[in-house]
């Protein structure tokens, strides 16, 4: 190392710093010397005349260097000199072999400590071979698949990066004349405006760091300088900052070319990679691991107060800020929808940013790959994003707290996972929600309040600071400015409207607000068109920068301009943050975890620990088997059901609208014509119909007994309401096969046509079957005549009860109408209205008053049960009667037309009754299974349907539990990976 203080022998360097200061210089000699040598001692010539022109100051010497050779102390006096001349062949002769000795001396010396050096060296290095494990298998691939002579041939010479390094000469002469200006006392100025500090700093070598200049306090005596004019130390200081400048920008465009070459080779080596130079199986990138844990934690809903304060990096600033143009240039694609003036961001965005081969982006619930190289691609990323907003946006709202979760993988891009905001509104406008402004203040309070969230503010610098609201937001969730990063967009338009450019200095001071931060930076995010591409706008933000006199001034520093430098510094403090906080998150976890296990197993010991989808699972095989044991009830059972079913269905209609109007005809032609007229039309309208739905009914209910005798063996109550809501929509999807109707209603009037009763049994199966019918109906007319007249004289004394006004009215008007039958017995269905005065008369006359109406109710329940005991006397007496029925009723005064009509009515059952069987085995019980299965599928599918339908305290923990413990586990694989990792 080199030090230049006050022993320095330059006369340059001697008179341009002060005798009390000292300038490191942490480059080798090496590298210094043939850049130093021109400034250093371009007028040490004139000055020590005696000492070689290019002496360095300081001289680096190593184990391997000569002692330079002292010349010899010159001897004074007359004497001395004449003896030296008497002898000066003798001793230029012994001068010349002692030269000859020495430097044979010194080549048999030097090479034996050279040979013996080397050999030390190598004896002390260790032997690597048993340790060549440690190199992973890819590096011996790059070796045989990279020529590394190209690679090198391939980097410039010595000589091209010599000619990017500044003029030193010229640096020299202006540092003489900057010493002269200090001296001067015009120092002040040059420090407020040179940019000589802002070159040293950010010229892309860390190890160069520039030198404190202070203000000369010193008067120094007056000299030829002092001749200069005010105005030509004016064009002298800016020649001085233009040839700095213009320095910074050569060595950023080979920095530039450089970190470009260095891309191009880490993509060549990641698609090799991919292609399979080696077989190893991939890994996820650390900020993936990352990401991952955050998306889980969106979806947790802590009960235990165990808090989310992971870090990320929040973007929140004022509507049209710049805020998503921001990120966009950090992603180095357009990915957002843009508008003009309109709020697009509807939602919060969580963008993961990651370094990968190939630019492309992918949504977290979704496989596809947007290649962001492509325009197609690109719109279809800002159609789809624009969807997910709007579909996550309630109605009736206007933004949504619902996060969108994308990643975004390209070549250079830094690796952390940021937030996108709704932009902070200080009006509600036309079209929003009344609570719109308040939603977005809530939503961006809930993520800055985070401890460790990094808060990266966008402020507009096209408007008057004063009209931002978004300052104050940030200044009251982070009052020390401990993680906040401020972003001035938009400079250009600011550089251009602002009358004194100084207050943008101000604001990336950090004196204008009273908001504190970290850093601040100014950015420009291109000229406001929506069709202008990313490199088109870094191309114009380095151009303004370059000739922006806010820079050339020093009113900004080159580290506080462009989207590159904030994306760097956003990404160093984003995993600063992540490393200091993450280990503390993973065990307010790991007590987490320990307090819902300790519940679970107090509380549910004997039970498993199934979430709320394991339980969905084992519900929905339940059901499937459920629905299996369908097809396994028996043709006998299904037939009896379907048979029994249909004619409680149809019993009524048969009994009142065919039976008894065919009965009151005076002869059997009559009967069969009233019949088969009233059968054909019932079998066109009524009877498919019917059939259909008994038999759809018959299917239902045969379904919720088989789940009900399930639910009896050891099944959990936890699924009713899964299993209820299951065979709801089942049933409700469910539609029968119309064209079974046109073929049903063929089959049954077929089957009531027939009339050729062939046996005896049969002619006995309809006895019996008229029989049951008419009693049990007989059974039901008892009952309402006796709810209509109240409770006999038996009933009253046992049971201590008492008719009713409306009964007793009732009781005599059925006494006088009994009477009235057993003088008519064959009397017709109706009464008479000369019959209804005379019964409502001698009613009066006995003191009961009576309205018609209450005549003719009584008298058709009256009737009814006549005309059924007449029908069972008749029936009783054509038991024997088959024998009459084969000779067709000739030469008998016997008749049983009812009989064949009942027998037509039950083969018409039976018939029906079967091919509904068929259908149903055959055809629906599939298609119920089918509509089953896809009903599953679809609540399976339907989040917030599990969540309504399975429910409890347990469903709960368990659920909390497996999110405990998935993100327990990947904190400690992410922690893992980042210790290795540093």
């Amino acid at each position: 190392m080199l030090r230049a203080g006050g022993a320095v022998a330059c006369v340059a360097c001697r008179n341009l710093l002060p005798s009390r200061m000292g300038v490191r210089f942490r480059l080798p000699l090496q590298k210094l010397h043939p850049l130093s040598r021109a400034i250093h001692h371009r007028y040490s010539s004139n000055s020590n005349p005696q000492r070689p022109p290019h002496c360095s100051a300081a001289r680096h010497f190593t184990s391997l260097s000569r002692l330079p050779v002292r010349p010899p102390k010159s001897k004074s006096g007359g004497h001395g000199y004449q003896q030296q001349r008497s002898f000066w062949v003798a001793r230029l002769a012994a001068r010349l072999l002692k030269l000859r000795y020495i430097l044979l001396g010194s080549a048999v010396g030097g090479g034996y400590t050279a040979k013996k050096t080397y050999d030390e060296w190598k004896d002390m290095i260790p032997d690597l071979s048993e340790y060549t494990w440690v190199v992973p298998d890819f590096v011996w691939d790059l070796t045989e698949n990279f020529d590394l002579d190209k690679l090198a041939s391939a980097l410039p010479e010595i000589e091209e990066i010599a000619k990017l390094l500044p003029d030193m000469e010229k640096i020299g002469e202006n540092f003489t004349f900057l010493k002269s200006l200090l001296s001067s006392g015009v120092g002040s100025e040059v420090i407020g405006a040179s940019g000589l500090r802002l070159l040293l700093e950010t010229s892309g070598d860390p190890t160069l760091k520039a030198p404190e200049i202070q203000p000369a306090t010193a008067t120094v005596p007056e000299s030829g300088d002092k001749q200069f004019k005010k105005s030509s130390d004016k064009e002298k200081i800016d020649q001085l900052q233009e040839e700095l400048l213009r320095t910074q920008l050569k060595y950023q465009r080979m920095l530039e070319r450089l970190e470009k070459e260095n891309k191009e080779l880490r993509k060549v080596v990641l698609q090799k990679d991919d292609k399979g130079i080696h077989q190893r199986k991939v890994k996820k990138s650390l900020i993936d691991m990352y990401s991952e844990v955050l998306d889980i934690l969106s979806d947790y809903d802590s009960n235990y107060n165990t808090q989310d304060h992971l870090p990320r990096v929040v973007v929140v600033g004022d509507q049209s800020a710049g805020k998503t143009s921001v990120l966009e240039m950090i992603a180095q694609a357009r990915i957002f929808p843009r508008g003009s003036g309109e709020m697009m961001t509807r939602s919060p965005v969580k963008v993961t940013l990651s370094e990968g081969p190939h630019h492309v982006a992918m949504f977290k619930d979704s496989t596809r790959e947007f290649d962001l190289g492509k325009e197609e691609d690109l719109a279809a990323l800002r159609r789809e994003i624009e969807l997910r907003m709007r579909k996550s946006v309630k109605e009736g709202q206007t933004v949504s707290p619902e996060t969108i979760s994308l990643s975004v993988k390209g070549p250079g891009i830094q690796r952390m996972v940021l937030v996108d905001l709704p932009g902070v509104i200080s009006t509600v406008t036309t079209g929003m929600a009344s609570d719109t402004k308040e939603t977005i203040f809530s939503i961006s309070k809930a993520y800055m309040q985070n401890p460790n969230a990094i808060i990266l503010c966008i402020q507009d610098g096209s408007v008057d600071a004063e009209r931002s609201i978004v300052t104050d937001l940030v200044s009251q969730m982070d009052p020390q400015g401990k993680r906040t990063i401020f972003v001035l967009t938009k400079v250009d338009l600011a550089e251009k409207n602002l009358a004194s450019p100084s207050r943008i200095q101000q604001i990336i001071e950090g004196k204008l607000f009273p908001m504190k931060a970290l850093g601040y930076f100014a950015v420009v995010t291109g000229k406001g068109s929506s069709s202008e591409s990313i490199d088109s706008i870094k191309d114009y933000e380095e151009d303004f920068f370059q000739n922006s006199r806010l820079l050339r001034e020093g009113m900004l520093k080159a580290h506080q301009v462009t989207t590159k430098n904030l994306s760097l510094a956003v990404s160093d403090c984003f995993w600063k943050m992540v490393r200091e906080s993450v280990e503390q998150q993973a065990d307010a976890f790991k007590a987490s975890r320990f307090n819902l296990e300790t519940e679970w197993k107090n509380n549910y010991p004997r039970l498993r620990e199934l979430d709320r989808n394991e339980l969905f699972e084992k519900a929905k095989n339940e059901i499937l088997d459920e629905v299996i044991s369908l097809s396994q009830v028996t043709p006998k059972h299904w037939q009896s059901i379907l048979q029994k079913k249909l004619w409680e269905r149809v019993s009524t209609h048969v009994i009142e609208n065919i039976y008894l109007p065919a009965a009151q005809t005076m002869n059997s032609g009559t009967f069969n014509t009233t019949v088969d007229i009233k059968l054909k039309q019932w079998t066109d309208k009524q009877l498919p119909h019917k059939a259909l739905e008994v038999a759809w009914e018959t299917l239902q209910e045969e379904f919720a007994r088989f789940m009900a005798e399930y639910k009896g063996k050891d099944q959990d109550d936890i699924f009713d309401k899964l299993k209820e809501a299951v065979k709801d929509e089942s049933i409700k999807r469910h539609k029968w096969n119309e064209r079974a109707m046109d073929s049903l209603r063929v089959i049954q009037h077929n089957a009531l046509e027939d009339r050729s009763i062939t046996d005896k049994p049969q002619w006995d199966a309809a006895i019996q079957f008229m029989e049951e019918t008419l009693q049990s109906r007989l059974k039901d007319t008892e009952s309402v005549i006796g709810d209509m007249v109240g409770p006999d004289w038996k009933q009253r004394w046992m049971s201590w009860t008492k008719r009713t006004p409306e009964q007793h009215i009732r009781n005599e008007t059925k006494n006088e109408l009994e009477r009235l039958l057993k003088l008519h017995e064959d009397h017709t269905a109706y009464l008479a209205n000369d019959e209804v005065t005379t019964v409502r008369k001698n009613l009066e006359a006995r003191g009961v008053e009576v309205d018609p109406v209450l005549i003719k109710d009584t008298w058709h329940q009256l009737y009814r049960r006549h005309f059924l005991q007449k029908a069972l006397f008749h029936c009783n007496l054509c038991r024997r009667g088959f024998y009459y029925y084969q000779r067709h009723f000739v030469d008998s005064e016997l008749e049983c037309n009812d009989v064949v009509l009942f027998w037509r009515i039950q083969r018409m059952l039976g018939i029906t009754a079967n091919t509904l069987r068929q259908q149903l085995t055959n055809t629906e019980v599939r298609r119920l299974e089918k509509n089953v299965k896809e009903v599953l599928e679809d609540f399976g599918e339907d989040t917030e349907k599990k969540v309504q339908l399975i429910t409890g305290r347990r469903v709960q923990l368990a659920e909390d539990l497996k999110k405990v413990r998935e993100i327990q586990e990947k904190l400690e694989a992410f922690i893992e990976a980042l210790h290795k990792e540093k």
